[in-house]
């Protein structure tokens, strides 16, 4: 598994190579990866290497609008399925569905609908029924070797996640949430440096506009 010092070693001899737009996503993502890589807790960890990820694959707003926030992930990560020619995510997916993942997908604290019914906009028969769903469509897509699919159930996890940290709905260090914080980071230390590997590895794709370029003053 590829860590920051390896791939920042092989992007300073490659970065020259790259598209500008390529090359941004990467040398911001690689240093979001090396600020987790330092921290010593996981509420730390997943925050930077939700950034990380972040800094891969974001879009321009206007994207966002007409496809949502979850809708360009996956995308995304269909991309990075179809260009993974060393199969390192498929890989990585099949050797963690029977913990990790599992772990995460039985986990009702991350699965947003869980939430929805707590907060009064659907009913609990809803709720446990989208889990159910959730989890027959991971196994389809395992079966079928539907490696995007997989990872786009996986990642609407970490984005409930996500948004409970983000938008302040969670205690730091809290001992109720302990253990998403620990497996979803667990799995996202792991995904994110292939993730960066694979672009790498596909410097020859159109992986869009970054958002906020870099402006140099004249």
């Amino acid at each position: 598994m590829p860590d920051y010092t390896v791939l920042k070693t092989r992007q300073r001899v490659e970065r020259t190579t790259y598209p500008q737009n390529l090359s941004l996503r990467i040398h911001r993502a690689l240093s979001w990866l090396n600020k987790s890589e330092q921290c010593d807790d996981d509420d730390s960890k997943f925050i930077f290497l939700w950034i990380a990820f972040n800094s891969a694959y974001a879009q321009e707003f206007e994207q966002r609008d007409s496809y949502g926030e979850q809708g360009l992930y996956g995308e995304f990560l269909k991309k990075l399925v179809e260009c993974d020619k060393n199969n390192q995510l498929h890989e990585l997916v099949w050797n963690e569905y029977s913990n990790a993942i599992r772990v995460i997908l039985d986990n009702e604290f991350i699965l947003q609908a869980y939430w929805n019914f707590h907060a009064g906009r659907i009913d609990e028969e809803s709720w446990k029924e989208e889990r159910f769903k959730a989890k027959v469509a991971a196994n389809k897509a395992l079966s079928n070797n539907d490696t995007a699919k997989v990872l786009s159930i996986v990642f609407s996890r970490l984005y409930t996640l996500r948004n409970q940290l983000i938008h302040g709905g969670a205690t730091y260090l809290s001992s109720a949430n302990r253990q998403q914080i620990k497996d979803c980071s667990s799995i996202l230390e792991k995904l994110v440096p292939l993730i960066i590997e694979v672009m790498m590895d596909s410097a020859d794709q159109v992986w869009g506009d970054a958002v906020y370029p870099l402006i140099s003053d004249s």
